[in-house]
């Protein structure tokens, strides 16, 4: 199995989901919603949550789904902001930007990972918010598990101070890059514009402002015989970048937005096809608060225990 793509994850079912007027400054990719009837927004994302939680538990992915009942979390639905999970048993917990997204972190479901499986330790970098210092998770880092590179677009929710500890602490090389979007605004989120999977990238090259770094990052990760997956403005636009390999009964899978997967080219589609099956998922109403499924997913990279002490989530 790859170390790249987990065979579990969690996922986040919020009731009251709306674009975060709290992120839109800095968040590109995000639709104001306008005139759209707020509990009909929520009640569409919720059925999206529970349509991708289905769709990735029969392709055999372990799902963890949990809930959220809180009105002051419209951002919710995007835990791998705030939680990462490792190989070893090791579990990061991330602070966050904006003020309403910091009580996102959950105890409970920290404790589900304890009882489900081997957690060795809890790295906690949540009290950086007091200093104004924020690194949003698996948002903010794409991380290759098997050379142990962190791939970061720098941003305000990239602080370097945190990605430094973070890198000391799970024992990752940082490269970091400047990367904007046509229109010049800064990519918020590293995970909008790069997913590595097993054996391919898909990356916005143009994006990253250097092209001697540009070539660096080809460079780093042809180096683990990927094939770089080189995506346009609009395909970023379209989160064609936002996706995320996991591996299920068949083998690996390559979960993305049906908007996503409508801005690939066939021969893009042909090349991730050579090692994972292509799991379009429908989530538009998502998508407006600027994220898409890779946003939505917070894989889990931790061996289950053998036996099972009680269950806090639902499966």
């Amino acid at each position: 199995m790859s170390v790249q793509a987990p065979s579990a994850a969690l996922l986040i079912r919020p009731r009251f989901f709306t674009p975060n007027p709290e992120t839109a400054l800095d968040n590109a990719f995000q639709s104001r919603a306008v005139g759209d009837d707020a509990d009909a927004l929520a009640a569409a994302a919720y059925a999206e949550v529970s349509e991708v939680a289905a769709t990735l538990d029969a392709h055999g992915i372990t799902v963890h789904l949990f809930d959220d009942d809180g009105p002051g979390r419209p951002d919710s639905v995007f835990p791998n902001n705030w939680i990462s999970t490792h190989a070893g048993g090791h579990v990061g917990l991330y602070p966050m930007h904006t003020p309403n997204r910091r009580t996102e972190r959950r105890g409970d479901i920290v404790e589900m990972l304890k009882q489900t499986y081997r957690v060795q330790d809890v790295v906690d970098y949540s009290g950086l918010e007091l200093d104004d210092v924020f690194l949003e998770g698996t948002g903010a880092m794409v991380l290759d598990h098997g050379a142990r590179i962190a791939y970061v677009a720098r941003s305000r929710r990239a602080d370097p101070i945190a990605l430094e500890r973070f890198c000391t602490n799970f024992g990752y090389e940082p490269m970091v890059f400047d990367a904007v979007d046509d229109g010049g605004t800064a990519i918020y989120h590293t995970n909008v514009m790069m997913c590595i999977a097993t054996d391919f990238a898909l990356v916005g090259l143009g994006l990253i402002q250097s092209s001697a770094r540009r070539g660096q990052v080809v460079e780093r990760l042809s180096s683990q015989d990927r094939e770089v997956i080189d995506l346009d403005q609009g395909q970023i636009r379209d989160f064609a970048g936002n996706a995320i390999e996991l591996h299920g009964k068949n083998g690996r899978i390559l979960a993305l937005s049906e908007r996503a997967l409508a801005s690939l080219t066939a021969p893009q589609r042909r090349i991730i096809e050579r090692s994972c099956e292509i799991v379009p998922l429908s989530v538009p109403t998502i998508e407006l608060a600027g994220g898409s499924v890779r946003c939505m997913v917070a894989g889990i990279h931790l061996d289950r225990r053998s036996v099972v002490v009680g269950s806090a989530a639902a499966v």
